[in-house]
Formats: structure tokens, C-alpha cells, sequence
């Protein structure tokens, strides 16, 4: 008999943080049941408390996760760039994050969850985040900022009807852009 490898708190946290984010993504903080979460992660319920505290506690960490990734994702992207080949690059990655329709539904529901002011804290904290690492990266002045968010928003309700992978004539226009035309997307 092969005895079952044991697993540590921060391998079995990072398995709830996992199987939590699909579940928030898909019904949000109040629709979402921590005894699906644990069953998805292969817990108990209470050790899921024990890591986490509350349902909320770890509701917050998936959105200070899912927010930090974002950021990252943008450091990465713009790396070595300044201006307007930042701001492209950083496009193009938020484009390949929103692929993962998980990750969509993710931030919109933090979105919606911002009625909670400990929600709307650190979703606050995380945005805040990205647009000073925008200006910072970027160097460009504000109004050219805000439409870079603008558009990000606008992406957001693209990915959500599937524009991005099927657009439709009326939406290339406004995908063109930021992204250019859909023949210099797909080649890089």
C-alpha cells in the first residue's frame, strides 16, 4: 500500500484559493457555498475555515489574487517599454487574460460585490494599483490614461459577449483601436 502524500497548509491553501476562484467566478460572494468549495479542494469544510477564517475572508484573498495577477501580467507586458508601446502591450496581455472566461466572470463579480465595503476596499486598493503602474510604465498624460481604462471596461463587456474571439462587424472598428486590425492580432 502506498501511503498518500501529505500535503502542507500552503499546498492545501493555494487548492482551496483554486477551487474557490472558479466557484466565486460563477456565483459571487453570497451564492457561493464553502462546502462545494472544500469538496472541490479536497477538505473538510472546517479545515477550510481554519485556513481561511470566513467565507468572506476568502472571498477577499480570490479578489486580491485575481487583481494582483492582473498587475503582474501588466509588469510583465510592459516591461523594458515606455508610452504608447506600454500601453499596447499591456492591452494585448489584458486581451490573453480575458480568454480565461473565469477570470471575466471573476471581476465582474467583484465588481458587483462592491455594495460591501471591505470588497470595495481592496478592489479599490487593486485598481488603484494598476493605474499607477500605467502612469508610472506609460509616462503618458492623463486623459490617454483614462482611455486606456476606458477601453480596458470596454474590452471587459467585448469578452463577456465573445467579441474577442468571434467579432462582430460593428465591433472590430472599436477593437482596432487598441489592438490594431484583427490581421496584426492573430499574428502575434
Amino acid at each position: 500500500m502506498v501511503a498518500a502524500e501529505r500535503k502542507t497548509a500552503d499546498q492545501r491553501r493555494e487548492e482551496i484559493l483554486v477551487a474557490a476562484f472558479d466557484e466565486f467566478a460563477a456565483h459571487g460572494l453570497h451564492g457561493t457555498s464553502t462546502d462545494v468549495i472544500a469538496r472541490k479542494a479536497g477538505v473538510s469544510q472546517p479545515y477550510l475555515f481554519r485556513l481561511f477564517g470566513t467565507k468572506k475572508e476568502l472571498y477577499l484573498e480570490s479578489v486580491r489574487r485575481c487583481l494582483r495577477e492582473t498587475l503582474e501580467r501588466f509588469r510583465e507586458a510592459s516591461s523594458g517599454k515606455t508610452g504608447e508601446e506600454a500601453l499596447h502591450a499591456m492591452c494585448r496581455a489584458y486581451v490573453g487574460l480575458l480568454q480565461d472566461r473565469r477570470r471575466l466572470r471573476a471581476q465582474m463579480q467583484a465588481y458587483a460585490d462592491c455594495d460591501d465595503e471591505e470588497v470595495r476596499e481592496i478592489v479599490r486598493a487593486g485598481y488603484g494599483e494598476l493605474v499607477e503602474l500605467v502612469e508610472q510604465v506609460s509616462g503618458l498624460e492623463p486623459e490617454r490614461i483614462r482611455n486606456f481604462f476606458a477601453f480596458g471596461m470596454l474590452l471587459n463587456v467585448f469578452a463577456s459577449m465573445n467579441l474577442l474571439q468571434e467579432p462582430a462587424p460593428w465591433g472590430e472598428q472599436l477593437l482596432e483601436a487598441c489592438l490594431g486590425p484583427a490581421s496584426e492580432r492573430k499574428s502575434r
